[in-house]
Parts: structure tokens; sequence; C-alpha cells
């Protein structure tokens, strides 16, 4: 089940919708969870908001084209974005930094997350914008001191993130050896969508494909399988003596393949059965 947040116009109230690939958007409108997919998905569970889905599907009721909608992040209420730094071998290697003997985490703050098709606008302050496409964890339920073998009892589903960041800014930070949040958390740093994916929609986390195309060159691609830490080991680490809420976020870590962007640049990172996210990239001084 794809669950994604949205608006006709943008006077209009966010409204939970459904969506089956290639096919139109379903409001689910009148549920418990008012604009919040994953409150929806508390309050009803997975089977019982499938099978309401596909009863209005039956119905044949009102159905919306994706193209007239303005799509907002896909999670209504976001405390913490948790992101994990070289989680990739290769991406390691490409920054020429050592693979961490645990997982390194940062944050970005709620305000930096932006939707399906907005705008990514790099401020002044920075000339140097690059992509880190990610698998984005969905945690569905409050959590704290998880066992590894209970992963799937927090997690949601799944959606696509692409981890924004002002290299030059991060970088002149690393060389001062200061904390490196600013260059990962302005506003629209956090384009996230365009909708949660169940977690019968993605088996397994472990073994789905990542790709980022600008301007329809593939700049990065890579498997999950190649995560050096695995979802159950970030809930588990992240969740010893840290609370964990529904809506919050594990952006996974991103691959190899982090390249410059330009002015007008068009954005196209997919998680494969997890969905494509497309983002245009401004520069304020452009």
């Amino acid at each position: 089940m794809f669950l994604g947040r949205v608006r006709r116009t943008a006077a209009d109230p966010v409204e939970v919708v459904a969506w089956r690939p290639g096919g139109e958007l379903l409001p689910l409108t009148g549920l418990e969870g008012g604009d919040d997919p994953v409150a929806m998905l508390g309050h009803y569970g997975l089977e019982r908001l499938t099978e309401e889905a596909d009863r209005r599907w039956a119905a044949a009721g009102e159905l919306l084209l994706e193209a007239e909608v303005l799509f907002e992040p896909p999670v209504a209420n976001c405390t913490k974005v948790c992101c994990l730094a070289l989680n990739y071998v290769a991406h390691a290697e490409e920054s020429g930094l050592e693979v961490p003997p645990d997982p390194v985490l940062f944050f970005k703050p709620p305000s930096a997350l932006t939707g399906h098709r907005r705008p990514v606008i790099a401020p002044a302050r920075t000339r140097h914008l690059e992509h880190e496409v990610e698998l984005a964890v969905v945690i569905g339920s409050v959590t704290r001191d998880l066992p590894e073998e209970r992963w799937r009892e927090a997690v949601a589903g799944y959606t696509v993130l692409n981890d924004m960041t002002a290299r030059d800014l991060q970088l002149t930070n690393i060389a001062r050896n200061q904390p490196w949040d600013q260059s990962k958390g302005f506003d629209t740093f956090a384009p996230a969508g365009p909708y949660l994916a169940t977690v019968d929609e993605v088996p397994d986390p472990h073994d789905v494909e990542l790709t980022l195309e600008v301007d329809g060159e593939v700049r990065q691609r890579a498997n999950t399988k190649q995560m050096v830490f695995g979802v159950p080991r970030l809930i588990a680490d992240l969740s010893d003596g840290m609370t964990l809420l529904p809506g919050d976020l594990i952006a996974t870590g991103t691959i190899a393949g982090i390249a410059p962007l330009k002015h007008g640049d068009v954005m196209r990172a997919t998680v494969a059965g997890v969905g494509t996210l497309v983002n245009e990239v401004v520069f304020r001084s452009a």
C-alpha cells in the first residue's frame, strides 16, 4: 500500500491518499488519523486500512491525478530525521574517509522536509550543492531500547529521501573540526516521498536498488544489500536511550556517486519498490 499527503491547491488542507503504481490517487477522507498516514496505520492496522482502500477503489469514487495535486512529505508529524553517515563502503571511499566501527548519526530538523516535485532551494551562502539518494525508514510506534530481533515492530513503512548537502560548507566545518549540521539542515534539504510504502510493499529493505539521475544522467546506483549497518542494527542503536516517535525518519545512508548540482537541475531519486522522488534545484543567487 502506498500512502501520500497532498493538497489540491495551496489553499486547501492536506489529505491522505492511497496510490496504486501507474494509477490515480484515492482520497482517504473521513478516516481516523486525519492528514497523518502513520496515525491512520496505527489506528486501523495495515490489513483493515487496505480493506477500506480496496472498498473505495471498487466503489469507483472520486480519484485525483498526480499531476493535479501538490505533494507534501509523507509524514505529518516528524520530530527528527535521523541520518546515517558513511553507511556504504564505496561512498566512504569516495569521500576519503574510513568506514566507522559503529553507526555515525547526525540529524536534520523537521523544517528541512519538503515534498515530491517541490524545489530544493540552496541558500545564497553556498555554491556547491550535492545530492544523496537514500532509503528512509518511517517509524510507526513509540520505540525505545528495541533489540535488533524485534526491529519490525517499529516500522510503519519506507520512503525515498534525498539528503541534500551544501558540500562547501560541510567541508569547511570538517576542516575546522566543527559540527556540520547546518550544511545538511537548511529548509528543503530533506525532500522525501512521494509516498510512504507500507511494509508489505518492501519485504526486504536490504535488497532494493537505489538510483539517482540528474536530467537523465545516472549518477548514483547501488543496492541496499551493500549497507554496512542494516535496518535492525540502526533501529536498535538509535533507540538505545533515545525515543523514536511515530513519523520520525531514519535515512539509512547514501551510496557512491555524489556530485555537484547547478541551478535548474532536475533530480530523480528512486528506491525500487518504494517510489521516485523528483525535485528541481534552485540557487537563490542564480
